[in-house]
Parts: C-alpha cells; sequence; structure tokens
C-alpha cells in the first residue's frame, strides 16, 4: 500500500505498486536556485527554505504535486529536511519527505531513492539536494570545532579532499596546465550559456550566479597551489569554491508523463578506493550504460561534477572523454559533450545539491536535442564512491 496511507484503498495502493514496479520513471520538470558564495546573495536562507523553493517550482512547472519528497544534504541542519521543505513548498500534511546524505553524490542518490518510491507506489515525488554552508550548524569536540567530518573508519585512507585531488592528479599525471585549462574552459561555457542558465535556473531574491567570471592563462598561473607539499598542483582556480545553492526534479511514473520529458534508464552507486575518491565516478558511469545496452558513443549529454579539475578529468579520460595536455587549444582536450554550460569549477560546488544541479543541467540540454537522446549525470564521492544517472529524451 502506498506509504502516505490512508487515503488510498488497499486494492487502488496494491494496484499502483504492481503497475508502477515494471514501469519506467519519468523526469517531467527540474530547476536549481542561483549558486552563490562571494555575493553572500543567499547567505541568510536556511536549507529548508532553498529547498522549499525549488521543489515549489518543479511542482507548478510539471502542475503536479508530489507525494513524498527525497533531499540530499551534507551539513545536515537536522529536523529531517525533506519533510520540513515539503512542508514549506505548500505540499501539505500527507506528502512524506526524508534525507539523504552521500556527501557530493547526495543530490542524485535522492533522485535515485525517489524514482524507487515512484516505481513502488506510482505516486509522484520530487527530489534534489540542497546545501547552505552559510547557515551550517557549527559541530564541537571537546569544545573544539570540527573541521571535517570523516569519511571513513580508523584504518582505512581519509585525505582531506584536496590531497586527494593532488594525489590523484599525481597518480595521472594531470598537469596543472591541463587543470587550469579545464577550469578556463568551465568558466568561458559558463559566460557564454546565459540561455540554458536562464532556462534552468528559478530566480530567488534578485540573486545570480556569482562564480562566472573571464580568467585568462596567466591569470591562473599566478594562484599558489592550495597545499605546501612540493608536487601540488591543486589550486582555488581548479578547485571548486563553496556555495550556497539548491536544485530538484518532479518524478512521476513515465505513462502519466505528457509533453517532453526524460526516462531513467539506469542509475547506479559503486564503491572504490577511498584513498583516490576521485575515480568511483567512471565505473558508475560504465555501470548504467550497462543497464542500458548501451556506450560511451551512444551519449549525447554528459554532466559531470567539476569538484576538483583533476578529479574530473580523470573521470573524462577513463571514459574517453577527454585526453591531452590541456597547454594549447582547451577545447581540443575534452569532448563538447561534457558540461557544454560549464560547471562547478565556475558555479560553485553546493556539496549536497551538486549531483542534482548536473541532472537539472541535463535534463534542460536533452530537451533541446530529438527523442531517443541519452544523456549521463555523475559525480565522484567523498570516501570512495561513485554515482550516476542515466536518461533519455521521449
Amino acid at each position: 500500500m502506498s506509504i502516505t496511507g490512508a487515503r488510498h484503498s488497499a486494492a487502488i495502493g496494491e494496484a499502483a505498486i504492481g503497475e508502477a514496479a515494471t514501469g519506467e520513471v519519468a523526469l517531467v520538470s527540474g530547476l536549481r536556485t542561483p549558486i552563490t558564495g562571494r555575493s553572500r546573495a543567499l547567505a541568510a536562507l536556511d536549507a529548508h527554505e532553498l529547498a522549499g523553493h525549488v521543489l515549489a517550482g518543479v511542482a507548478r512547472a510539471s502542475a503536479r504535486v508530489p507525494e513524498a519528497v527525497v533531499l540530499g544534504n551534507c551539513t545536515g541542519p537536522g529536523g529531517n529536511l525533506g519533510r520540513v521543505a515539503a512542508l514549506g513548498a505548500g505540499f501539505g500534511q500527507t506528502c512524506v519527505g526524508w534525507g539523504v546524505d552521500a556527501q557530493c553524490g547526495s543530490g542524485l542518490v535522492a533522485v535515485m531513492q525517489a524514482a524507487d518510491h515512484v516505481r513502488r507506489t506510482g505516486e509522484p515525488a520530487a527530489a534534489g539536494g540542497v546545501e547552505s554552508p552559510s547557515m551550517a550548524p557549527q559541530r564541537l569536540k571537546d569544545g573544539t570545532p570540527i573541521r571535517q567530518a570523516s569519511f571513513a573508519p580508523p584504518g582505512f585512507p581519509d585525505p582531506d579532499m584536496t590531497t586527494a585531488a593532488d594525489d590523484l592528479a599525481a597518480v595521472r599525471g594531470i598537469t596543472r596546465g591541463r587543470q587550469e585549462a579545464f577550469a578556463r574552459r568551465s568558466h568561458e561555457l559558463a559566460l557564454a550559456s546565459g540561455a540554458l542558465i536562464h532556462a534552468e535556473t528559478l530566480p530567488l531574491q534578485d540573486a545570480d550566479d556569482d562564480g562566472p567570471r573571464r580568467l585568462s592563462a596567466g591569470t591562473l598561473a599566478r594562484f599558489r597551489p592550495l597545499l605546501d607539499a612540493p608536487t601540488a598542483t591543486v589550486t582555488p582556480a581548479t578547485a571548486a569554491r563553496i556555495a550556497d545553492g539548491a536544485a530538484a526534479v518532479m518524478l512521476l511514473p513515465a505513462n502519466e508523463a505528457q509533453g517532453p520529458h526524460l526516462v531513467i534508464r539506469g542509475q547506479s552507486l559503486v564503491g572504490g578506493d577511498p584513498a583516490l575518491p576521485g575515480l568511483a565516478a567512471a565505473p558508475a558511469v560504465h555501470a548504467v550504460l550497462a543497464q542500458a545496452g548501451a556506450v560511451v558513443g551512444d551519449l549525447t549529454a554528459v554532466e559531470v561534477v567539476e569538484a576538483y579539475a583533476s578529479q574530473a578529468l580523470a573521470t573524462l579520460d577513463d571514459l574517453g572523454l577527454a585526453g591531452g595536455t590541456g597547454e594549447g587549444d582547451v577545447e581540443d582536450d575534452v569532448d563538447p559533450r561534457v558540461n557544454a554550460a560549464g560547471g562547478a569549477l565556475a558555479l560553485g560546488h553546493p556539496w549536497g545539491a551538486s549531483g542534482a544541479v548536473v541532472l537539472v543541467r541535463l535534463l534542460h540540454r536533452l530537451m533541446e536535442s530529438p527523442p531517443g537522446a541519452l544523456g549521463v549525470a555523475t559525480c565522484a564521492v567523498a570516501g570512495g564512491m561513485g554515482a550516476a544517472v542515466l536518461v533519455e529524451r521521449r
């Protein structure tokens, strides 16, 4: 029976479960907030307020009210974020909600859980992610602030993410010049993609994305590495900045979707080496492609969370979507199907929202493609995991 309880009879609930379990799940709308950091334009909004805004937006865009809300988040404001945001969005007392913490993959994993809910119940659901580092609670241990939570227990590698990005660059031979070329590409594409950014962004408090800027090779070369190690290559320009933001999608049984939409063809969360967490996204992509009987060459659009340039490039190298030195023309290094409107290196990285942000961007890109077009959204996850969702335009 539906987990929303008494509004359905047992017979209706059981039929819906049986029908949905074998059906496809559609994504019918998707939006994000502006992504802000240095301007602090959204700094006064709690996570549930950011999330409630985009949840209400996708409900209006699809003319459907969800029966469940699943939200990814990393900093943990407490109070069952999914339920609080659902109530704040005006979905009513019977709409259930819950939260997911899978670090940078939280938004994508939330969508996977929501898709499973739709398959089980036949009910519409909304899902995504949100992060407000500006309003995040401060955690203490013996009165001392905890700088970073553990991503692995004692006895396992648990590097700081910048250390892991530097280690990955060294292991894979990804030069500083190549990382900087990739970062410059991200900013240039973001600045040149006003139409797509307008379509995917739900206005909020007159805020704008405050990250994209014009960067020259000379400007990038002036940044010092973030770490003091002699081999360090990651700089502030090749690491995504912390940001506030939220993103969400609306999911329905595909037989209820009207007009252009996407259907989920594969979803995957895979584990890998905690010492090199940036390497797990590519196996997740291969897993979802295998579920659909597809290959990388079949993809029309690819969206990768750019937490670090080295991490994103390692993923793209493993997928055959990048190669070369990046010392010359930036476009030569990365397949044009990848992050065609830039990514987190330009926009910023609202941790628990970023997986949902790339899925929203993928949705809007594929809506401009013909039916049958395939796209994948993926991200590497702290602790050594990777997440991916494969979708098809219908």
